[in-house]
């Protein structure tokens, strides 16, 4: 079997990136609504989110340059999340960053969601 038949598709890579940032995005989601952070069980969250990471490092292993911008990206925002947490969000500057880093994953989502879409009717 050839390497490249192992490989994972343009689909299953971009499908992945799009639940990474998916994950990512509705742990800050928590951080600025209460319901959500109740609705939503916080060992379900870590896991999936654990488990999609995972998944996107053993990807992204081929490119050690996108895998450290990825990695340094999840790092990023689950600091900003867990320190929201902590915190509750109170302070104005702490939330700026969380909506401000909330809409940069949003673009990226979409970006990817159309990417994929196009990728599914090849």
């Amino acid at each position: 079997m050839s390497a490249q038949s192992t490989a994972p598709s343009h689909i299953e890579i971009t499908e992945t990136l799009v639940r990474l940032y998916v994950f990512l995005a509705q742990y800050l989601d928590r951080c600025q609504n209460e319901a959500l952070h109740q609705s939503f069980p916080e060992a379900d969250l870590q896991a999936h989110l654990s488990d999609t990471r995972a998944k996107m490092m053993a990807i992204l292993s081929v490119n050690p340059v996108v895998k450290g911008k990825v990695e340094k990206e999840c790092d990023r925002v689950l600091a900003l999340g867990a320190s929201c947490l902590k915190e509750g969000a109170k302070t104005t500057t702490l939330l700026e960053q969380v909506k401000a880093e909330r809409a940069v994953l949003q673009n990226k989502t979409i970006a990817l969601s159309d990417l994929l879409a196009v990728f599914r009717a090849l």
